[in-house]
């Protein structure tokens, strides 16, 4: 027997019991329609969760800084561990799938920042880098190339100015527009008696960073030479590298697929080491469990599904004896029995199947409309972005439920296939 002939048998024989079939078929309908919806809405979820952590920052950055490896008895304050130096950011270049390695130092102590009448702070950052865009960085105004007497500003810098000589009540004034204009920073420090020391500096505005949804939002970047000499003029002491080495460290991975593994070899070295991309891996991963579960959900329809497949198909043989019997005596083998058996087990699957796809995608694009529009509303609430999609159907999805569907309809019919195909041709014969 030709597949061809076979195919066209077992559609014969679902075609003469059709409310028989399709009423078996309306329970794999139920549970292949339960799976793809479960699993898409926590796909979808997944999305939704992705996009909006996508905004925290550069996902290929690792931040990373000194370790603290114990407490000094003493004093009680942490003892830091090995110095970010010269030597070290060498040992990060030489990790496979690092792009870029940027010292960055802070300023150590008190700025106050006026531009005209207005008044201002943020934190001051030196780079070890003649462009802020190796930092990931883009300027939306101005250029991101840092050069001596120059600075570049975050996103939200200019909302961080304020009228000192306003009167309450008055209108606050608008964020001033900083590009291209001459900052004041008068930098403020103590002498052992009390005495206030002051040292002013004038530097002016190249450009005005994008928002990046990270610390560079809020801070002022300066040439690290500069910054190492007003961190000097600050402590009274020569800032020596090698012996503290620097805040912290950017490291930029080549990829997103090295990110992870980059920040367990920077750890492996013994510092500390963060990045957005760990974080979002536990979400991710929260989120596959969440699908599972779902998943697990809906298989339990699908076994009842499997029961009432083998019910028809057990309910067939007893109809079908006769027939049974007068096949094997034209000369059909147990295999070509059974062959016909499996092949309507897994027909009414598969129609169950395909049916439960198309409604479980109809039905998730209804959940779509309704969970998009109940999730924007706590995100107006909440002050967050709006979603973007919360039932999400994978590519892979309906081609597994229809062959899994599929496959239960084929194991379903095993036993009682295998109860046609050894019937004996003379006991079905006299079967009534």
């Amino acid at each position: 027997m030709s597949p061809f002939d076979l195919l066209a048998l077992v559609v014969e024989n679902l075609s003469r019991r059709k409310g028989r079939v399709a009423l078996t078929a309306v329970g794999v309908v139920i549970g292949t329609a339960a799976v793809v919806l479960l699993v898409s809405l926590g796909s979808g979820l997944q999305q939704n969760a992705a996009s909006q952590l996508g905004g925290i920052g550069d996902l290929t950055k690792i931040s990373v800084s000194p370790n603290f490896e114990e407490f000094d008895p003493a004093t009680g304050q942490p003892i830091i561990g090995a110095p970010l130096n010269d030597q070290v950011l060498d040992q990060f270049r030489a990790i496979p799938g690092v792009s870029a390695v940027i010292p960055q130092d802070y300023l150590q102590g008190w700025a106050l920042i006026t531009l005209d009448r207005l008044e201002g702070g943020a934190q001051i950052i030196g780079a070890g880098t003649d462009d802020l865009a190796t930092l990931g960085l883009r300027a939306e105004q101005g250029s991101a190339t840092l050069l001596p007497g120059t600075v570049i500003v975050g996103y939200q810098v200019p909302n961080n100015f304020f009228d000192p000589r306003a009167r309450p009540g008055q209108e606050p004034p608008p964020p001033p527009d900083l590009a291209g204009r001459q900052l004041t920073f008068t930098l403020i420090k103590y002498s052992q008696d009390g005495a206030e020391i002051r040292k002013t500096i004038r530097v002016r505005v190249a450009g005005i960073l994008a928002e990046a949804r990270d610390e560079a939002d809020y801070s002022i970047y300066m040439t690290m030479r500069e910054v190492e000499s007003l961190n000097a003029w600050f402590t009274g002491q020569r800032i020596d590298r090698d012996e503290i080495g620097y805040n912290s460290v950017i490291i930029r991975a080549a990829s997103l697929d090295e990110v992870l593994e980059v920040a367990d070899q920077v750890t492996a070295l013994g510092y500390q080491a963060w990045t957005p991309q760990s974080f979002i891996q536990g979400i991710n991963g929260f989120y596959v469990v969440l699908q599972v579960i779902f998943g697990g959900v809906g298989a339990i329809a699908l076994l009842v599904a499997a029961i009432g497949i083998a019910n028809t198909m057990a309910m067939a043989i007893l109809e079908r004896t006769r027939e049974i019997g007068l096949m094997k005596a034209v000369g059909a083998t147990n295999r070509h029995v059974l062959s016909v058996f499996l092949g309507e087990s897994a027909g009414i699957g598969f129609l169950g199947g395909l049916g439960g796809v198309l409604a479980g995608w109809a039905l998730g694009q209804v959940v779509n409309v309704f969970a998009i529009a109940y999730l924007a509303g706590q995100a107006a609430e909440t002050g967050g972005p709006p979603p973007t999609v919360a039932v999400a159907t994978p590519t892979w999805l309906p081609i597994f439920a229809l062959v899994f569907a599929t496959i239960v309809g084929l194991l379903s019919g095993l036993y009682p296939a295998l109860r046609a195909a050894t019937l004996s041709p003379v006991t079905a014969l006299k079967y009534e």
